[in-house]
């Protein structure tokens, strides 16, 4: 508190100086406008006390000031100068005060304050240098907005010991220009030459909106320099505008395959997320969770997490607790195939989003137990939408997989039975209701996803275990996967199948060479890479739509409508004898029923080949989730 009203006291005195000096520089003569200075002192002490305060002054450090900092300074003193030309055009028949004066004391003013805080700023930094280690010189690759930005940082905390030397860009009209102290030298293509001839000590990449063509070859010439290098953060992980020293992290194979970043219409999703209550189910998973973060940028209501595994989800709530400390949120641990939990959830809390994340995805396993695969990902994605119908849920989002198109594995095959499931009930929904599938690939970086898999193999010396050289996938970052589902679920298209954009498919042959080379070893030489065979209910290569489907363009970028197939008659009763037929466990009967449902399905798996593969999973093989 003392701290507070010392800040708010100087500030005033530094706000007062002004006032007989501007008196003298428009009169030259004081002696008989002491009076007046009196006055316009008294006078002004008070509003300038209260503008002080309601700007928030005793708030905004004076280390750290920024250009925001200056023009709130000019706010106010502007306001301050507005009542006392005011005052003084009233107080004209009492005390001659010339109309001049209130523009030069805030002329002044604005001197006084905003010099003090820059002088503060100064001394801090320079204090902060001399007693901070020799910093270590960077050269900045992009020479763009966040280029900059992340130079100004390192100059405004020498305690970040980094000081930018220098930037290559391939914008030619920036070359020899000099930002922030440091000259733009060369493009990209000179990075070796640039760090030679600066001695420079480490490279710094940031572009986080360049694509992974270019950010590999970056990485390629970086390499040659045998310099370290870091990286900032996509776009997609920056939730934010600003750029800090500490979101710089050491690049990764995710950043190798970037695509360019999509636009979201952020009206549109705030408008069906803004001071709403949101559900989302497997809250404690990568996709569930990194969906709440984004959710919460939108001012929700209250999120609800609700998953199963108690310890997933205590660390997501801690997550977002760090991330989002003024979330109204609320944690609970449920089943989904509880059907009579499920309805008292949703009739107590009354979302108005769902966002239904929760299902079992690894292909492997789902084969061995298909009754669990049934009874989780359609079973529970059932219990949801009819809960949500009864409920009069506004928006109800199913996170899909191009496993379900062409399924060859009884997980793609629960997960296309799950999108009929939502379709159908879809075609019951009120005015308003929204019910839609959003289909995408593989996750980078989500539980049990081949990229951690090969950093634990790397860690272990090899060999990393690919299933066939051919094998593709399609691969999507855990943010840019969660802000898609986001915006395709405000499209407000009931009864659709969005279709997400991936890219190009990458294979996992060349990821786990990447990987091996990234960790500083040579592939075939210091580690190895097997060859171990497709896993029962694999594909080489993942589709994204049915033969009948086909695609439709929406009003955006990498979203697009699947034109789904109509739902059978004989659905309703089909779908009730898979059910029972998992209660028991009979696994050719399901097997049997899901391809009734889904005739796409082609499995060719048995108990026994399923048995045997499980039985070989002492050695570690990866290629698909």
């Amino acid at each position: 508190m003392s701290r507070t009203i010392s800040k708010i006291l100087l500030d005033l005195v530094l706000w007062t100086i002004p006032v007989p000096l501007a008196y003298w520089l428009r009169l030259e003569n004081l002696q008989d406008y002491w009076e007046n200075i009196f006055v316009c002192v008294a006078v002004g002490l008070p509003f300038k006390g209260f503008v002080l305060v309601f700007f928030g002054f005793h708030r905004r450090g004076w280390r750290n000031v920024s250009a925001r900092d200056l023009i709130v300074l000019i706010q106010a003193v502007g306001v301050v100068c507005i009542c006392l030309f005011a005052i003084s055009f009233a107080l004209q028949p009492i005390l001659k005060i010339p109309r001049s004066i209130p523009v030069i004391e805030s002329m002044l003013a604005i001197m006084s304050l905003g010099g003090a805080r820059l002088v503060m700023r100064l001394y801090y930094e320079s204090t902060a240098a001399a007693g901070a280690d020799e910093p270590r010189r960077v050269v900045i690759v992009g020479a763009g907005e966040t280029g900059i930005m992340i130079a100004r940082e390192m100059q405004r905390r020498p305690e970040s010991g980094m000081l930018p030397v220098a930037y290559v860009d391939d914008d030619r009209s920036k070359h020899r220009q000099i930002l922030y102290d440091a000259p733009v030298l060369g493009t990209i293509e000179d990075l070796p030459r640039v760090v030679a001839e600066i001695n420079a000590d480490e490279i710094l990449i940031a572009m986080p909106s360049a694509p992974g063509n270019v950010i590999r070859r970056i990485v390629e010439l970086a390499q040659k320099t045998k310099l370290p290098f870091k990286t900032l953060p996509g776009l997609y992980e920056i939730l934010t505008d600003k750029v800090f020293v500490s979101q710089l992290r050491e690049v990764d194979v995710e950043d190798l395959l970037r695509r360019e970043p999509v636009e979201l219409d952020l009206d549109k999703i705030a408008g069906y997320l803004e001071n709403k209550v949101v559900l989302v189910t497997g809250a404690g998973g990568s996709i569930g969770s990194e969906i709440v973060n984004q959710v919460a940028r939108f001012k929700p209501e209250r999120v609800i997490f609700l998953g199963r595994g108690e310890n997933s989800l205590f660390s997501a709530e801690h997550k977002t607790r760090t991330a989002w400390p003024d979330l109204n949120y609320r944690v609970i641990v449920a089943d989904i195939r509880n059907r009579e939990k499920i309805f008292t959830i949703l009739r107590t809390h009354r979302p108005d989003v769902i966002f239904h994340a929760a299902a079992h995805k690894h292909v492997p396993l789902m084969e061995i137990n298909p009754d669990e695969a049934i009874l989780n990902n359609v079973q529970g994605t059932l219990n949801l939408v009819e809960a949500a119908l009864e409920c009069d849920i506004g928006h109800f989002v199913n996170i899909s997989t191009d496993k379900a198109v062409n399924p060859t594995s009884v997980m793609g095959a629960s997960k296309r039975v799950a999108e009929c499931v939502v379709m159908r009930a879809s075609a019951l929904t009120k005015t308003g209701q929204i019910f839609v599938s959003v289909r995408f690939g593989n996750v980078l970086g989500s539980r049990g996803s081949v990229i951690p898999l090969f950093r634990e193999q790397i860690k272990k010396g090899g060999p990393l275990t690919v299933t066939h050289p051919d094998m593709k996938r399609y691969f999507m970052t855990i943010p840019e996967a969660a802000q898609l589902v986001l915006e395709a679920g405000g499209l407000n298209m009931n009864g659709t199948v969005f279709v997400l954009d991936m890219g190009e498919p990458v294979k996992i042959v060349d990821l786990a060479t990447d990987m091996i080379k990234f960790s500083g070893y040579e592939p075939g030489e210091d580690i190895k890479i097997v060859f171990a065979g497709i896993r029962p209910g694999e594909k080489l290569f993942e589709e994204y739509l049915t033969a009948e489907e086909g695609t439709e363009a929406t009003q955006f970028d990498k979203i697009y409508v699947a034109r789904n197939s109509p739902i059978k008659g004989e659905f309703d009763s089909l779908l009730l004898d898979l059910l029972d037929e998992s209660e028991k466990n009979n696994q050719e009967a399901i097997r049997r029923f899901l391809l009734k449902i889904v005739p796409s399905f082609s499995n060719a798996s048995n108990k026994d080949e399923a048995g045997a593969a499980a039985d070989k999973d002492g050695k570690e093989r990866a290629g698909d989730e």
